[in-house]
């Protein structure tokens, strides 16, 4: 069950408009009560890719049930666990969504004509690879204006956010 976070109300005060008419129309329907599978269906089979962004923004938290622990298992050693351990979906909106994220927070503030030339190539990539390249681009300049140190610790988090198919080797 999805529902609004307080950014969200924020967004659907009047005069508050920094989202697309879709991802404002979805805010106004997650109210906690329905079903994912119901939102998701939304915008011709959309929904889905438009609220795992807002999820990924922080718009929306997914309230549904924790499922019941398994039991642990005996005489298994416990796997190692990440502190940064990514548990959202994995896809290619929300990989979209992060890059778009970045140039706002990074960029924006330092170079605006940069801002938006990355945020006009993410407009304009239409499949998974050719995000993939603006992505790259991204992680350049990152790496001029923050290091390498800082470069290497974004491109891992968009790793995590990548679905499975784009981290093959062909």
């Amino acid at each position: 069950m999805l529902n609004k976070t307080e950014k969200a109300r924020a967004e659907l005060q009047p005069g508050q408009r920094q989202l697309a008419q879709r991802e404002r129309a979805l805010l106004l329907m997650a109210d906690g009560r329905k079903a994912d599978a119901e939102l998701f269906a939304l915008f011709e089979g959309q929904g889905r890719d438009l609220a795992a962004g807002l999820l990924a923004r922080g718009y929306l938290v997914d309230e549904s049930p924790e499922p019941a622990p398994a039991p642990p298992a005996r005489n298994l050693q416990a796997p190692a666990v990440s502190a940064d351990a990514f548990s959202g979906p994995r896809s290619m909106a929300s990989a979209r969504m992060f890059l778009f994220d970045l140039s706002e927070r990074m960029f924006a503030p330092r170079d605006k004509a940069l801002a938006q030339h990355h945020r006009d190539a993410l407009r304009e990539a239409r499949d998974l690879q050719g995000m993939l390249v603006v992505g790259r681009a991204m992680m350049a300049d990152v790496e001029r204006l923050a290091g390498s140190e800082r470069a290497d610790s974004i491109s891992e988090r968009l790793a995590r956010l990548l679905p499975e198919s784009a981290l093959e080797t062909p």
